[in-house]
């Protein structure tokens, strides 16, 4: 069984037991956390596709540990003009482990 979830912007794959890091959640390290922008889930053929999202579907999820990505560099250069800026950036992320999925 599987589905596929919406946060942060990004569309998920999940299946029970998966850890994946999404954009940063205000919740506490080890909180239970319940994701209902479930957009398709599928238990060998049942499939249920929402529009947009399945009614009554609901991924629910612990919260394992918040950090920070890599440094991503930012350079911008413009030839001739004596002109280069650098900037970087790390993107905050929440790791999550999928304890749950129901259809509703």
């Amino acid at each position: 069984m599987y589905a596929v979830i919406q946060t942060g912007g990004k569309q998920h794959r999940v299946s029970e037991g998966t850890t994946l890091k999404v954009e940063k959640i205000s919740a506490d390290e080890g909180a239970s956390v319940e994701l209902d922008k479930v957009l398709m889930v599928a238990d060998g053929d049942d499939v249920k596709v929402g529009a947009p999202y399945v009614e009554g579907g609901k991924v629910t999820a612990t919260v394992k540990s918040h950090g920070r990505g890599k440094k991503v560099q930012i350079i911008k250069f413009k030839r001739r003009k004596h002109h280069m800026k650098r900037q970087g950036h790390r993107q905050a992320y929440t790791e999550l482990e999928v304890t749950g999925i129901s259809a509703g």
